[in-house]
């Protein structure tokens, strides 16, 4: 890949990687894979589903009490935040992994180790971001690396599906001002930079009128099924994008009930989601998908001419897009510390994590993979393979030093 780094950025990861106590701390990492597994396993039979992370994020709070972290507590969005204090003189850096998964309380979660994997659900998302923070944190300690910005580990909440990254957001909003970038720890691999945020929404909209018997009020009243199916049809035909890639799917459609199978129903609905990598695409299409419900109402209301057909809308998730530039420094000391790493960098320009949130605040931020092979990601056959994973953790520590910088020793990239 021909992806050329500023010498600000190739000095200091240069100087950093000939540190000895950094060296000690990557080495560190890779005699802590065993813990951090061990770690992994206790976490993911403590169930986490979005909005009820409270029982993991007490264990994982005790874990950052063990490790001796400062002003560790619970803040009101149930996210987890330790502090590892550096010296005051440089950028303030968050690493996260998120504390939720998608599966409810009634799935069953017993972890089989076998073939080098571990099959569990929720064992790559995102219990493994939460292991690796803590294997981070233990090596900034370990180490006696002396960091001049503080380091904050986080266990964030609502990260998944209608949790829209709550977590994230709540905790950036409460804290504007002290977090001068972000590092989070998500998705498969341990090569990739995720350093976009794909926009997500998804929108539930209902069309309302007065009903009625499907023989006897025929042509008396307007059809808000007929609204629905309209409003549907004409979404189907809204063009959008290739690049920035931006996509829709309608993914629910309901109306009507088999005991009123004869009737002309008083509501239908549907469901839809949309997503872009760029913030005035995907506002681009909010606007067509609305001209499409008040065109459908508009249409059906008069082809009857005798009520109106109206409708309403609610946001079910939120999560905004947002662009980062390729030479970002954050970015630039991410592929260097892959490379030192041994790996071959690549970059995704679509991704849609907890890193979305400051990629829209307009903070440097990336995201990294969880490291390793892994596989079923959101269903009941997840697994994830064990060997060589201590690569993420030690990202994320020389992505951290980069941005912070060492006492006396290294600069900051991103000042």
């Amino acid at each position: 890949m021909n992806y050329k780094v500023s010498s600000k950025t190739s000095d200091i990861m240069a100087t950093l990687t000939g540190l000895p106590e950094v060296q000690a701390g990557l080495k560190f990492l890779v005699d802590d894979h065993e813990r951090a597994i061990k770690e992994q396993l206790e976490m993911v039979v403590i169930k986490s589903p979005t909005f009820h992370e409270q029982k993991r994020a007490e264990h994982f709070a005790g874990k950052m009490k063990e490790l001796g972290l400062s002003d560790i507590h619970i803040d009101r969005h149930t996210n987890v935040i330790g502090v590892k204090k550096g010296t005051g003189s440089g950028p303030t850096v968050m690493i996260e992994g998120h504390l939720d998964t998608v599966f409810d309380f009634d799935i069953e979660i017993k972890p089989e180790i076998k073939d080098g994997k571990i099959y569990a659900p929720g064992i790559c998302d995102c219990t493994r971001g939460l292991a690796a923070t803590l294997s981070v944190a233990r090596a900034f300690i370990d180490s006696g690396v002396e960091h001049s910005g503080d380091i904050y580990f986080l266990g964030t909440a609502c990260e998944e599906g209608v949790g829209s990254m709550r977590g994230m957001k709540g905790f950036l909003e409460d804290n504007k001002g002290k977090i001068d970038a972000t590092i989070t720890i998500d998705g498969g691999g341990n090569n990739k930079i995720v350093h976009n945020a794909t926009g997500i929404k998804t929108m539930s909209f209902t069309f309302n009128g007065i009903g009625g018997h499907a023989f006897g009020a025929f042509a008396k009243v307007a059809n808000p099924l007929h609204a629905c199916a309209r409003a549907v049809a004409k979404i189907a035909d809204i063009q959008v994008p290739e690049v920035p890639k931006t996509t829709f799917a309608v993914s629910n459609f309901h109306a009507g009930t088999d005991a009123a199978i004869h009737a002309i129903t008083e509501d239908a609905s549907f469901k839809i989601n949309f997503r872009s990598n760029c913030p005035d695409e995907l506002q681009k299409f909010e606007d067509a998908l609305f001209n499409a419900v008040k065109d459908a109402c508009r249409e059906e209301s008069e082809r009857w001419g005798k009520d109106t057909i109206t409708f309403t809308h609610e946001y079910l998730v939120e999560v905004p897009a947002g662009q980062q530039d390729r030479g970002a420094p954050i970015l630039e000391a991410t592929y260097l510390a892959m490379e030192h790493l041994g790996l071959e960098p690549t970059f995704v320009d679509d991704g849609c994590t907890n890193a979305n949130i400051p990629v829209w605040l307009g903070m440097p931020a990336v995201c990294i993979g969880r490291g390793g092979n892994e596989g079923g990601v959101h269903t009941t056959g997840e697994w994830f393979e064990m060997e060589g994973t201590y690569v993420c953790p030690q990202e994320a520590f020389l992505i951290a030093l980069a941005v912070s910088g060492v006492k006396g020793k290294s600069g900051s990239v991103i000042n």
